[in-house]
């Protein structure tokens, strides 16, 4: 992991409390791919023993946060990126540690173009929710946007 990478990690913790309070650990970081994972934690189960829904949500916002700030820190000085809307499906019981893989669903420059040209782009990030073991315990889509500083 490069030191940029640690530092959106290191971001997000400071910045969102709720990311830092799950000691989520972020593991990639880039444009391209963000990784994420919760720890397995008596604390964050829920009823049957696997991280609580809560947790996974804010595990898989907070990979879709890393790659926005990866993918479009550099537009900060002139726009800030805020969830529109998000939408999770639990597929499966999740026990253990949990690890989200989000990505971008746009390009970074059509985004970039669009805030360019004055207008408020909005972009998905796609989120995937997998087990140690690999199943897809959960898929999630977050709805982005930039806007513009007035």
């Amino acid at each position: 992991m490069s030191a940029d990478q640690m530092s959106v990690g290191e971001m997000l913790a400071a910045t969102v409390p709720m990311a830092g309070t799950l000691g989520l650990e972020f593991l990639e970081t880039t444009a391209e791919r963000a990784v994420v994972r919760l720890p397995d934690r008596p604390a964050y189960h829920n009823h049957v023993g696997g991280p609580h829904a809560g947790a996974m949500f804010t595990l898989g916002e907070s990979a879709s946060g890393a790659i926005v700030l990866a993918a479009f820190g550099n537009q900060l000085d002139r726009a800030v990126p805020l969830a529109v809307k998000a939408e999770i499906g639990y597929k499966k019981l999740a026990m253990g540690t949990v690890t989200a893989t989000a990505a971008l669903g746009r390009p970074v420059a059509e985004v970039v173009a669009e805030l360019d040209a004055g207008e408020r782009p909005e972009f998905p990030v796609t989120v995937s929710l997998t087990r140690e073991d690999g199943a897809v315990t959960g898929e999630m889509t977050v709805l982005w946007t930039l806007r513009p500083h007035s």
